[in-house]
């Protein structure tokens, strides 16, 4: 099954768009909950989970950062490889987690970083999303497209070697806008990221960019890796 869990991203409830522009297949097979996360401080999502979706930042939209029923559920997902997909700020979803934010390949990074980087930013600009040139296997299968205008996020933090799958330039720079990486327990990772105002989140291109790596998260296997540390 996929568990999607979203907050309401400042009242644009793009997280439920997504979900709700998935077909009816894949929305069938999936839990979804947006500004409540007791499921995943239960903890009795993860045995059944194939696939994370996540659309949340913690502490935003007036919402405490999940505790520490989610993190250990969260943990013993990825430690037994379970793939992720990150939409638009979610590598940020467990922040104040330490080893959530070693893990995320390319991490948005708070004010008042916990570990001291330099936070992210995200002008906001039209935005044309291209195919990259790299020979990873959803290259020929994602497809191109455009936003009016939507945050591009950059500055954000290299966690991880990654495969760049879709780009886009903003004053006068390339930045990613979805990657694939892995993490240490060997579980893939996709980190999507445009999605905020609803006009973008409800882009043909954009959903069906969101279905093909829904369907790509179910059905590729994760790589082996060295074990993560447990501290």
């Amino acid at each position: 099954m996929i568990f999607f869990f979203a907050d309401d991203h400042y009242r644009t409830r793009a997280g439920a768009r997504i979900f709700g522009n998935l077909p009816g297949d894949l929305r069938n097979q999936s839990v979804f909950r947006e500004n409540d996360f007791s499921l995943l401080e239960s903890g009795a999502w993860e045995p059944a989970c194939e696939l994370l979706v996540l659309h949340l930042i913690g502490t935003t939209c007036s919402l405490p950062h999940p505790g520490p029923g989610a993190e250990a559920a969260v943990k013993r997902y990825c430690a037994r490889r379970g793939p992720l997909l990150l939409l638009h700020g979610s590598s940020a979803a467990f922040w104040q987690w330490p080893w959530w934010r070693r893990i995320t390949g390319m991490r948005w990074v708070r004010p008042k970083d916990p570990d001291g980087v330099e936070r992210s930013v995200h002008p906001s600009a039209p935005c044309q999303v291209r195919l990259s040139k790299c020979r990873h296997s959803l290259a020929g299968q994602l497809v191109p497209f455009e936003l009016p205008e939507d945050e591009i996020y950059t500055a954000l933090e290299q966690t991880a070697p990654f495969w760049t799958l879709l780009e886009c330039d903003v004053e006068g720079r390339t930045f990613p806008q979805c990657t694939e990486s892995f993490t240490p327990w060997g579980g893939r990772v996709v980190n999507f990221l445009p999605g905020h105002k609803a006009e973008c989140v409800d882009s043909p291109g954009l959903a069906a960019n969101v279905e093909l790596l829904c369907r790509y998260l179910l059905s590729a296997p994760p790589v082996d890796a060295p074990p993560i540390s447990s501290r």
